[in-house]
């Protein structure tokens, strides 16, 4: 049962993401109150994950060795600078086009590093490749981009902080929630 909830969650968050690009149509009929049921669907698709995720049995499949804990805990520095740095007026993310899911691939491959079990692999592979499906479905969809403009070393220090704080926050969540992340 376990399986299907975090299958079900990872094609309920793919879904909510893909349905403007699935269903322009239906998506634009719903208005603005759409964003709340896109929400709202999101965050079922996150409770589905983690319920799925921790009902799931160990099942290893391969070994981390433990200084890959480090790696991964600058990766996701990274990722959340990544993701606060998406919608602020960063110079360094600047000519990224699509620097939250490049955040988001970078914590899932943080992730897939120091998880060697069969749940970690299809949460965090799964929501990998729906980022890279995600890029390439937008890029297509909307072929002419130019890097943003307007930017400061202000929006870096903004995402910067952010980051930091995220990572912070995120950590313990993630301590209550499981593992203590920051190794140790």
């Amino acid at each position: 049962m376990s399986l299907i909830l975090l299958l079900a969650g990872l094609a309920l968050w793919a879904g909510a993401h893909f349905f403007k690009r699935i269903a322009p149509d239906a998506r634009a009929r719903m208005g603005q109150g759409g964003k709340g049921v896109i929400a709202l669907a999101l965050v079922g698709a996150i409770v589905l994950m983690v319920i799925g995720y921790r009902g799931m049995d160990f099942i290893p499949v391969w070994s981390p060795p433990p200084f890959l804990t480090h790696v991964n805990n600058l990766l996701v520095l990274i990722a959340l600078y990544l993701f606060a740095a998406g919608d602020t007026k960063a110079s360094l993310t600047a000519r990224m086009r699509h620097p939250m899911l490049a955040g988001m691939k970078t914590w899932a491959i943080a992730h897939l590093l120091v998880n060697g079990d069969l749940a970690s692999i299809i949460l965090f592979g799964g929501l990998l490749a729906w980022a890279v499906a995600e890029v390439i479905v937008i890029n297509r969809a909307e072929p002419g981009w130019k890097g943003r403009e307007n930017t400061s070393l202000k929006g870096d220090a903004m995402a910067a902080v952010g980051a930091l704080v995220l990572f912070v926050v995120i950590g313990y969540i993630h301590s209550w929630l499981g593992p203590w992340p920051f190794g140790g």
